[in-house]
């Protein structure tokens, strides 16, 4: 896309909330990035953006790319029912696009979206960033290279503290068409790395419950659901956000003919248990901390692995970045959980 000398790639973030800003900083962490533009229709936080960044605030993505043609990428980090609308507007206008996981909230849409891309010649980039985490990294090094055998069974736990602080009234956060459920909001990372692995399920069982959130009426705070692989393998996801004050942990456990792996910690960010035949485990890179959010943390702050990825591919440089189509794939997994979701209380 550039020739000659390297140009700035140019970004304008939709969406300036808590995983807006976070788009923001890496943008203008990044010597090879530049930040145009904003959108945002929240008044405070379009105040907020203006003040701090002095850079245009639109409201909307029209209003943006009828100002700024020049645009190479909008990351969209808007509440995840406008992902896919928001996305399709901005490669209608030719745009490239990055956007926040879940890239959205059915396969179908998503399918649309990667299709009306091709079509148009432009990128669809997603946010799956927890592929860059060295435990997540090493334990795919492991099954690529068939070091456990045959996959026998994978569990995945994930026990999180999502309450009132988080689940505001008047929200996006805890509705069925914008925010989808904990499966996308908390936990997409986590099925995407059981994609990444392992391909996709069947014979999904799943059970949901809702604990301690009663205002939550069309979603769970803690479910579980058991499948086998279309491959070869079983295994059970479990979840939960019901925790009191602090999160405790996100894990997966693999267990396969030759040996025994377990990455654990808060957020998966280390290596709890290593057995292997004829393998000794190695020294991991220290995974970077959590995204912090005040009174809440996500999964590991690698959005700087993002961002730099875009850049190198919009400058024709080789990338490593999950595809659009594994996104999508992770969507369909969900979609399929969720199917069968009858909330129990």
């Amino acid at each position: 896309m550039k020739t000659g000398i390297k140009d700035k790639i140019k970004f304008a973030v939709a969406g300036y909330g808590n995983i807006g800003k976070r788009h923001v900083e890496e943008i203008l962490a990044h010597a090879d990035a530049s930040l145009e533009a904003i959108v945002e229709t929240d008044p405070l936080a379009t105040l907020n953006a203006r003040d701090k960044l002095n850079i245009p605030v639109y409201q909307s993505i029209s209003d943006l790319v009828k100002n700024h043609n020049d645009l190479d990428v909008i990351n969209i980090s808007t509440p995840n029912g406008l992902h896919i609308p928001m996305a399709l507007d901005v490669i209608k206008s030719g745009i490239n696009v990055l956007v926040e996981k879940p890239i959205g909230l059915y396969k179908n849409d998503c399918d649309e979206l990667i299709s009306v891309a091709r079509t148009m010649d432009k990128k669809v980039f997603c946010v799956l960033q927890n592929r860059y985490s060295p435990p997540a990294r090493f334990i795919h090094k492991m099954i690529s290279e068939n070091r456990l055998g045959k996959i026998y069974w994978v569990a995945i736990s994930c026990y999180w503290n999502r309450d009132n602080r988080y689940y505001t009234p008047g929200s996006w956060r805890g509705s069925k068409d914008m925010d989808g459920g904990p499966l996308y909001t908390q936990f997409s990372h986590f099925i995407d790395l059981l994609y990444w692995n392992f391909g996709q399920i069947k014979n999904i069982q799943s059970r949901f419950y809702n604990n301690n959130h009663p205002y939550l009426k069309e979603m769970e705070d803690t479910g579980t659901f058991s499948f086998d692989f279309e491959n070869e393998g079983s295994g059970q996801f479990t979840y939960s956000t019901a925790l009191k004050n602090a999160n405790l942990e996100s894990s997966i456990t693999i267990i396969g003919e030759k040996g025994t792996i377990k990455a654990g910690g808060q957020y998966m960010e280390k290596i709890d248990f290593f057995n292997v035949d004829g393998l000794t485990m190695p020294t991991l890179e220290t995974s970077l901390p959590p995204n912090d959010y005040g009174h809440f943390k996500g999964s590991a702050a690698n959005h700087a692995f993002v961002i730099d990825n875009v850049v190198k591919a919009l400058n024709g440089e080789s990338y490593e970045m999950a595809s659009a189509e594994d996104a999508a794939e992770s969507v369909a997994i969900i979609e399929e959980v969720y199917k069968s979701r009858s909330i129990h209380h």
